[in-house]
């Protein structure tokens, strides 16, 4: 018994130092992005499904918090803010990609929805030239030019694994939820 209860006690420390964590970085993001956040815009991003089941509001939150993780982990020096602002912003596209419409059928999303996310991120947003870069080149090496800083790398890192674990459904949204709302 008292086995059993040490065990419970090491799980419990393990997911409150992962909740704290959690918590640090979600500070860090509502820190460096009000304006973002707080956006008309940027909450339609909810509105909108980009992998799997994920929104892409969730998708691009889980690419600011894993870029922060990842930076941290491997001891990358860079720009907290600007990571996470261009984070936040690499999939402003601010369209459904899996509903061809009238003006756009979404064929070659990946290759041309960098560019579409930084002309509306540039309309709303004043951004320096790493957000920007962040934000054109994640999708390398669909964009064939590569990312000329390392914030830009992070992200393009941490897009590619949120990606896979979404598209796998190891990473689940509410984009379930609106889907089958669409449905009804």
């Amino acid at each position: 018994m008292n086995e059993h209860r040490q065990r419970s006690e090491r799980k419990a420390k393990i997911w409150k130092k992962k909740l704290e964590r959690y918590r640090t970085i979600q500070r860090q993001i509502e820190k460096s992005a009000p304006d973002i956040l707080s956006s008309r815009n940027f909450r339609r991003t909810k509105e909108h499904i980009q992998h799997g089941n994920m929104t892409v509001n969730n998708h691009v939150m889980n690419v600011a918090r894993y870029s922060l993780a990842l930076s941290e982990s491997l001891h990358i020096r860079c720009n907290r803010r600007e990571l996470i602002r261009g984070a936040l912003l690499h999939d402003y596209f601010l369209y459904d990609w899996h509903t061809p419409d009238e003006k756009n059928p979404h064929k070659l999303h990946g290759f041309y929805h960098p560019g579409t996310a930084l002309r509306n991120a540039v309309k709303e947003y004043r951004l320096s030239n790493r957000e920007k870069d962040i934000i054109r080149k994640h999708m390398w090496p669909l964009t064939v030019v590569p990312p000329m800083c390392r914030e830009a790398w992070i992200v393009t890192a941490a897009d590619k694994w949120c990606s896979l674990m979404e598209t796998l459904h190891l990473h689940r949204g509410h984009g379930a939820i609106l889907q089958k709302l669409r449905n009804d």
